[in-house]
């Protein structure tokens, strides 16, 4: 497949600019409070920061909202997303398998979320491969795939994060771990994952998702859209709440998206 064009941190135009600005934005006042470059996210130069703090535009003032929600692909039967395609509230996550704090949210409150609201009909979550941390990080995102092809990528993700190594790239994501992850995850066809694992669709769909969050203008991992409002980092469950419960407001009671 021909190799990712770089893109600007701020697009000049659509969905992108909004919420890069908003980032920024979030950015700039964390400098001033706390001189820390980014709230409870990591990036390829970043340290890991508190979170906590705010990170989320009101869709009030942000005029970019409902282009972003726009991204929701909304796929029936869509095996890296969780939760009914016509509900209210889609939260998209960007993250990379190698990000610590994208490991917090996947052990901790993405659980809590997919109880409270996934469960109950008014959630869905869909993932996006935002592979930022060298070859491991791609090669995770392959496996990944190659688990959704089975039916089986959520535990996959969750096994994944698991076994994440505190030292990025030191061999926790080579290809005979993934292939003993996907055994352990209860995938069934080996020989199929390997070969879905090295072929050019996986590496096809990682790096369109991967190209939806740099035209985003996403600095870190992990990031998220709750109905197109960002919230960056690995904020604390209340936050995800109060958007959710904010998103399940003023969204009809199904919706429908154009997925791709």
């Amino acid at each position: 497949s021909p190799a990712m064009s770089p893109r600007p941190l701020v697009p000049s135009t659509g969905p992108g600019r909004a919420l890069a600005t908003a980032v920024l934005l979030v950015v700039a006042g964390a400098l001033l409070t706390t001189a820390i470059l980014t709230a409870g996210g990591s990036g390829p130069g970043s340290r890991p920061a508190a979170a906590g703090s705010p990170s989320a535009p009101s869709a009030s003032t942000d005029p970019g909202t409902a282009e972003r929600a726009a991204l929701a692909r909304r796929r029936p039967g869509d095996p890296f997303a969780q939760g009914p395609a016509d509900a209210p509230v889609v939260l998209i996550e960007y993250a990379d398998f190698q990000c610590p704090f994208c490991r917090q949210f996947a052990l901790t409150t993405e659980k809590q979320l997919v109880r409270q609201y996934v469960d109950t009909g008014r959630l869905r979550i869909e993932w996006r491969d935002f592979p930022i941390f060298g070859p491991e990080s791609e090669q995770a995102a392959r496996a990944a795939w190659a688990a959704g092809r089975q039916g089986r990528f959520w535990p996959y993700y969750r096994t994944l994060f698991e076994h994440a190594s505190e030292r990025r790239n030191s061999g926790a994501f080579s290809e005979d771990n993934l292939v003993a992850m996907a055994r352990a995850a209860g995938i069934a066809n080996l020989t199929k994952f390997r070969a879905d694992y090295g072929s050019d669709a996986a590496r096809q769909a990682v790096e369109h998702d991967s190209q939806e969050g740099q035209a985003l203008g996403i600095p870190s991992t992990p990031a998220f859209l709750v109905n197109g409002v960002p919230i960056l980092g690995a904020q604390p469950l209340d936050q995800f709440r109060q958007a959710i419960d904010q998103a399940l407001k003023t969204a009809p009671a199904s919706a429908s998206g154009a997925g791709r």
